[in-house]
C-alpha cells in the first residue's frame, strides 16, 4: 500500500468511528470524510492510489460496519431490522464488485443501507416518538433509494467524476458562482 493510500484509509478509518458516539452528526461525518479522498488523492502525492474504485469500497466497509454496529446495538423495531437488511444486501453487491470489477454492480446494489442509517439516526435524535408504520417505511425506503440510485448511477454509470479532479470541480463552481456577481 503507498503512503498516500495509507494517509487517506486513516482519515477514512478515522472520521467513521465519531458514529460510534453521535449517530446522526457521526454519520454525516463519515459520508463527508468518504468523499474526501477525492480530494486528498488530488492534493497530496505520496504514490499512486492503485484501483481506486476497489480501494474505495474495501475502506467503506469501515464506516459501513459502524454504521452496523450501531444500528445492531442501539436500535431497535423496523429501524434495525430494514438496516441490517439494506447492509446483508449491499455485501452481496460488494462482493460482487470484487469478482466482477464491473461498476454497473454498485448500481444494481445500491448503499441504500447508508442513506436508510441517516435516515433513522435523524429521527431517533429529532422525532424519537415517530412510529413507524408499513406504509411509512415503504416511503422512506423509496425516498432512500431513488437518492441513492440517482448518486450511484452519476458517479458509477455515468462516471462523471472520473474526468475531473476535485479541486478542479471546486474551482469551476467558484469561477461560475463568483462571475454571477
Amino acid at each position: 500500500m503507498a503512503l498516500e493510500q495509507l494517509i487517506i484509509a486513516t482519515a477514512r478509518i478515522a472520521g467513521s468511528l465519531p458514529v460510534l458516539r453521535w449517530a446522526f452528526f457521526g454519520a454525516l461525518l463519515a459520508i463527508v470524510v468518504d468523499f474526501s479522498d477525492l480530494f486528498m488523492m488530488n492534493l497530496i502525492d505520496f504514490g499512486e492510489v492503485w484501483d481506486y474504485q476497489t480501494f474505495d469500497k474495501w475502506i467503506d466497509q469501515v464506516y459501513m460496519l459502524t454504521f452496523l454496529w450501531v444500528a445492531v446495538r442501539q436500535w431497535d423495531g423496523p429501524g434495525r431490522t430494514v438496516a441490517v437488511l439494506l447492509f446483508a444486501f449491499r455485501a452481496i453487491g460488494f462482493v460482487a464488485f470484487e469478482f466482477t470489477g464491473d461498476r454497473w454492480v454498485l448500481f444494481l446494489f445500491p448503499n441504500v443501507f447508508e442513506f436508510w442509517f441517516v435516515a433513522i439516526a435523524a429521527q431517533r435524535h429529532w422525532w424519537p416518538d415517530y412510529q413507524f408504520t408499513a406504509k411509512r417505511i415503504l416511503v422512506w425506503l423509496l425516498i432512500c433509494t431513488v437518492l441513492k440510485l440517482t448518486q450511484e448511477y452519476i458517479l458509477h454509470v455515468w462516471q462523471v467524476l472520473d474526468n475531473y479532479t476535485a479541486v478542479g470541480v471546486v474551482t469551476a463552481w467558484w469561477e461560475f458562482l463568483v462571475g454571477l456577481f
